[in-house]
């Protein structure tokens, strides 16, 4: 649903087909299926309750009425402000709502399902890390960043970097970096780590004045609390090049160092990309590869984890451009 009408979604499963179609092609990395995830994992960043909804909500979807089998599941209704959200309601529509927060993610048959295999594939690559590898890449779809501890919406249901970095932590990695590069701010991975000192969540994105989420992404939001200090957003105008994009990296990088990251988990985004029909940056392909040798000097180790780039012919070459740009820079 956007602007009033029901139009083709922009996430559609091309993206990480064209993805993985590219880095076959180029021979890059070995390619591999995740083991499922345990519930247990997913319940260190989201709330049993909001997993238990999305586990459940296409089938009880469906049992509302047989021909919902034909159609998407849209909210209608969200407890905002002085409304509760501490009641789980008996009614569908509600709890639809109340693990939502916007009208452009639709729950389908495969929802739940793609979610969660996209969750399962941050964690492997997590604990490729921790088995001592430099670098990897979980392509996952839908995206996650935008997935709060209890509510979708921007196409993420599970918020992927939030798992990975939490199982990074949980294994003992004393302080880990998320950097979102996605033109969109990733307000689910903020808000989850807002008020903590041993996860820094670094952001380059669109100016929420006039960019989805809107409402959060703003560069006075440092973290509250022990995460004082410890959140970085630097929201950019629509139509920024390369140059002025590169700088806003820099500076994110140079906070991560500073904070003393163990590891970095990378919010692979590559909808800054010039043609991208719902972004406004102006990055090309080729910038890509400057991209992944930025990355690749931090000197930690690594996880990408997939996220938006919906100009679906250059995605793959775009997000392998990324990861063989920090595999040239990577010594050996």
């Amino acid at each position: 649903m956007f602007r009033g009408e029901l139009v083709p979604c922009f996430e559609v499963p091309a993206r990480a087909d064209f993805v993985l179609q590219e880095l076959q092609r180029r021979g890059l990395g070995t390619i591999a299926s995740p083991p499922a995830v345990e519930r247990s994992v997913l319940e260190r960043v989201h709330a049993p309750r909001y997993l238990a909804f999305l586990s459940t909500a296409w089938q009880e979807w469906v049992a509302l009425d047989p021909a919902n089998a034909q159609r998407d599941a849209l909210p209608s209704y969200w407890p905002i402000r002085t409304f509760r959200s501490d009641v789980l309601p008996a009614s569908f529509p509600a709890r639809l709502g109340l693990f939502s927060f916007d009208a452009g993610s639709p729950l389908t048959a495969g929802t739940w399902a793609a979610a969660e295999h996209g969750a399962a594939c941050a964690v492997a690559g997590a604990r490729e890390l921790l088995q001592g590898s430099r670098v990897s890449f979980a392509l996952s779809r839908p995206p996650g960043h935008h997935a709060g501890h209890d509510f979708f919406g921007g196409y993420c249901f599970v918020n992927n970097a939030a798992v990975a970095a939490q199982v990074l932590r949980d294994a003992g990695l004393a302080k880990v970096a998320v950097l979102d590069i996605d033109y969109h701010h990733g307000n689910g991975t903020q808000a989850i780590f807002y008020e903590r000192a041993d996860v820094f969540f670094a952001s380059v994105h669109g100016d929420p004045h006039t960019e989805y989420p809107y409402y959060l992404g703003y560069a006075d939001e440092r973290g509250s609390g022990a995460g004082a200090g410890c959140n970085l957003n630097l929201p950019l105008p629509r139509g920024t090049g390369f140059p002025r994009w590169r700088e806003a990296l820099r500076q994110a990088l140079q906070a991560i160092s500073a904070f003393g990251a163990e590891a970095l988990v990378v919010s692979l985004g590559v909808d800054t990309f010039a043609g991208d029909p719902i972004a406004g940056f102006t990055l090309a392909s080729e910038d890509y590869l400057r991209v992944g040798e930025d990355l690749a000097a931090a000197g930690l180790p690594t996880l990408f984890v997939f996220e938006g780039g919906y100009a679906v012919a250059q995605v793959g070459v775009n997000a392998a451009n990324v990861l063989e740009g920090f595999a040239q820079r990577v010594p050996g």
